[in-house]
């Protein structure tokens, strides 16, 4: 069923994003004050300080105004959160849309993200409430869709597609944010984090107790100057590759109409037992951990010596030889 626009009744929020809220008369002379400008300081202040910093009565103090006189325009800090997420996400840039293929135009699309949440780290602190459904959001899917319109996928998996995509980017963001702060906490490059860090992994990862990963810290892989990120994010497009070609070759649409199931076991068990019992299990796994510990160490024992004894044994015989 169609509905029309003027139809819905929206929330304070959206409907400010989306301009269709009524604006408060002003009274007296002429001030100053907007709903964009409030945005605006909202949004430097969480780009300078992070979005712990923003309250409406920061915002109204950098202002120069009442905390009061901002409710006028703005109803509510989410309100404001939402509208300083529309703000930092702006219009989806027109080079997405000009790529000249859909792999080009979804790298173009994942590293524009990539530089939104670089400008705007704070932006992955923005709750997820769901689908998205005001203008810039909205612009962005749009923009990633656009990409796959000459491909034979349905609208569900092009959506599915994006998706990945936005999974990916946000969490290659998290991970970028991360380094940058621990680089700057510990006033270094994130370059030189990375080799302090695998300086440690390197000296304490013994090839008896991490037998597969020992062999990779020496081949350099914590050092190497190759981007596993940008590896993944091109497999996974390897994939979905394979996935167009497969439709275009007259394969049906795989997407699954239902969620996977839950887990057996609750990951937070609420029952005192249930914790109690979890709790017993991981510490009997700690302890069947630390009995292979000591059964490896025991064995290096054990060889260390029979190589000394081996060692012993051909050198008596040598003496005896030259006797």
């Amino acid at each position: 069923m169609d509905i029309e626009a003027d139809e819905v009744e929206l929330p304070r929020g959206l409907a400010l994003a989306w301009g269709v809220a009524a604006h408060p008369q002003q009274r007296g002379p002429k001030r100053e004050l907007s709903l964009e400008r409030i945005v605006e300081v909202a949004v430097e202040i969480a780009d300078s300080e992070g979005l712990g910093a923003v309250s409406m009565s920061a915002v109204a103090k950098q202002l120069g105004f009442t905390t009061m006189s901002l409710y006028r325009y703005v109803t509510s800090k989410d309100d404001l959160l939402l509208l300083m997420g529309e703000d930092a996400l702006g219009t989806s840039p027109l080079r997405i849309t000009e790529a000249t293929d859909w792999r080009e135009g979804l790298l173009r699309w994942h590293n524009e993200t990539m530089a939104i949440y670089a400008a705007h780290p704070w932006l992955l602190d923005l709750p997820i409430a769901g689908i998205p459904s005001t203008p810039a959001n909205l612009a962005w899917m749009d923009a990633a869709l656009h990409t796959l319109t000459e491909t034979p996928l349905d609208d569900l998996e092009k959506i599915a597609v994006l998706l990945l995509m936005t999974g990916h980017a946000r969490w290659q963001a998290i991970v970028a944010r991360s380094y940058e702060e621990q680089a700057r906490a510990a006033e270094m490059t994130t370059d030189d984090l990375d080799r302090q860090i695998a300086d440690t992994i390197d000296a304490l990862v013994t090839a008896e107790q991490f037998p597969h990963l020992r062999p990779a810290i020496d081949a350099g892989v914590f050092t190497a100057d190759a981007d596993p990120l940008a590896f993944g994010l091109d497999r996974m497009l390897d994939g979905v590759g394979l996935y167009v070609d497969s439709r275009a070759g007259g394969a049906p649409p795989t997407v699954p109409q239902e969620s996977l199931e839950p887990p057996a076991t609750d990951a937070f068990p609420k029952d005192p037992k249930v914790r109690a019992a979890r709790i017993a299990r991981r510490e009997a796994e700690k302890a069947a951990r630390e009995a292979q510990k000591k059964v490896r160490e025991a064995i290096k024992r054990e060889r260390e010596a029979v190589a000394r004894a081996r060692e012993r044994q051909e050198r008596e015989a040598e003496k005896a030889r030259n006797k």
